[in-house]
């Protein structure tokens, strides 16, 4: 019986051992490097594009469209900054109040999630910055002049 105990005992200090070295961090924390998220990004008509600033800031321009039945573009453009905690950043478009983008950045992807409407964040009709977007092109982005 004394033997049984000390082999219990041994496996649940090699368990807690284990347990206290897999990392913490969830995939959605893991640091990503400039060279990882610089570049143009697209999913149908719509791209972002993505500079790392530094001290957690990206620079992000976001370009939509959504073509009416009539083929007539309904548009939606943002520029501004982005704050980035391990791989996901958080972009608010503008002066918008109810409108929140969300970046996450995996390996050439970058999966977008927006809170609010069309409107809410100041685009056009059924434009929506939603999606799952493929690295285009790396590095320094070119950065398209938006009307004021």
């Amino acid at each position: 019986m004394n033997r049984f105990r000390r082999l219990v005992i041994v496996m649940l200090s090699f368990g807690a051992l284990a347990a206290a070295q897999r990392p913490t961090t969830t995939p959605s924390q893991r640091a990503v490097t400039p060279a990882q998220i610089n570049g143009v990004y697209k999913y149908d008509r719509n791209d972002f594009r993505v500079l790392a600033l530094g001290h957690n800031k990206l620079k992000v321009q976001f370009n939509g469209e959504w073509m009416t039945r009539g083929g007539y573009p309904n548009i939606g453009e943002a520029i501004g900054e982005a704050t980035i905690n391990g791989n996901v950043a958080t972009f608010i478009p503008g002066d918008t109040t109810k409108c929140k983008i969300t970046m996450t950045f995996l390996r050439n992807k970058m999966i977008v999630e927006q809170e609010g409407l069309d409107a809410d964040c100041g685009f056009g009709h059924n434009v929506m910055a939603s999606g799952t977007y493929r690295r285009v092109r790396a590095g320094r982005p070119r950065w398209i002049p938006i009307p004021k």
